[in-house]
């Protein structure tokens, strides 16, 4: 599971590719992350909003070469590339789906076979290391992305089953969610708003841009303290995966309270992200699917939302 080495395969995710002199420039308008902050040494989670602030999609977004890479679901790119196409008319900048150009392995306790393949430990999360076209990132602690350009991939896979067993992509995300870095998936496309998946608390919301599409719901949710809905973390007894968007359901409240964002099994049952109404988690009377279906446990996450020190970035 997810305390043990392992990588494998980041299938679940494509890759969406903005390049061009004005890459940055029409990022920096569509995106909740502030494109300043990136460079070869520094990546980001994001977002990308409609006006109304529901985002559209999350994803991981990094520097490289002539322009930006967007790692996302699978599933959101297609339509996202098609959206975005629509704003980057009069924009030199040019959209494309690299997928099938990038391998990308997740690696839980790699860093001796990081080291192997001349890559240095990033040190921290979101920081980025380079060598020879292979690109590593801190996802959060004990995990890193690693980026393989897709000539090189079979190579790359072999040095790694050197160093660590292959294991599924169920314990990457077990990792994920015990991070508590939640993901927009099709089926809660356009469902929440950024702070609502805790994206402000990882890094993925900067406060301090410009405009962007959806700028002004998200800010005025941060500085007016208006969220009344967040990310939690929770546990099922039960390896049944509940899709995302599944509703919660709380027999005090008599209504759903909330939906799953993410969900992975664990040693004992099951993990999730789930966004949830506050005075249903002070109640902590929470059930899967409907009123009378599985009771589900509030477990912690590993930070804390901060709205003054959240601002600052």
């Amino acid at each position: 599971m997810a305390d043990s080495a392992f990588f494998c395969p980041l299938s679940h995710e494509g890759v969406l590719a903005v390049r061009g002199s004005d890459a940055g420039k029409f990022l920096q308008g569509q995106l909740t992350c502030n494109i300043s902050y990136l460079n070869e040494h520094t990546a980001s989670l994001g977002a990308r909003c409609m006006v109304k602030g529901r985002m559209q999609s999350s994803f991981r977004i990094l520097p490289e070469a002539d322009g930006f890479l967007l790692a996302m679901a699978r599933e959101l790119l297609e339509p996202q590339l098609a959206d975005l196409k629509k704003y980057a008319v009069f924009s030199k900048a040019k959209l494309t789906d690299e997928s099938a150009a990038w391998a990308r392995f997740g690696l839980h306790d790699g860093d001796a076979a990081l080291q192997a393949l001349g890559l240095e430990v990033p040190a921290q999360t979101d920081a980025t290391t380079r060598h020879n076209g292979l690109i590593a990132i801190a996802a959060s602690p004990r995990r890193i992305e690693l980026w393989v350009p897709a000539a090189q991939a079979d190579a790359v896979r072999e040095q790694l089953l050197t160093h660590l067993p292959e294991g599924d992509l169920n314990g990457w995300l077990l990792g994920q969610i015990r991070a508590g870095i939640g993901q927009v998936m099709e089926q809660t496309r356009e469902l929440f708003i950024p702070q609502m998946i805790n994206l402000q608390a990882v890094g993925g919301v900067s406060f301090k841009k410009g405009c962007y599409t959806g700028q002004e719901i998200v800010a005025r949710m941060q500085y007016l303290g208006k969220l009344k809905r967040r990310q939690y973390r929770v546990a099922l007894d039960s390896d049944t995966l509940p899709a995302p968007g599944t509703e919660i359901f709380s027999p005090t409240h008599g209504s759903s309270i909330g939906e799953v964002v993410l969900a992975a099994r664990s040693e004992q049952g099951s993990e999730l992200l789930a966004v949830l109404t506050a005075d249903s988690v002070e109640d902590n009377n929470l059930h899967l699917g409907s009123k009378e279906g599985p009771r589900l446990t509030l477990l912690s996450l590993p930070y804390e939302l901060d709205r003054d020190r959240e601002i600052q970035r």
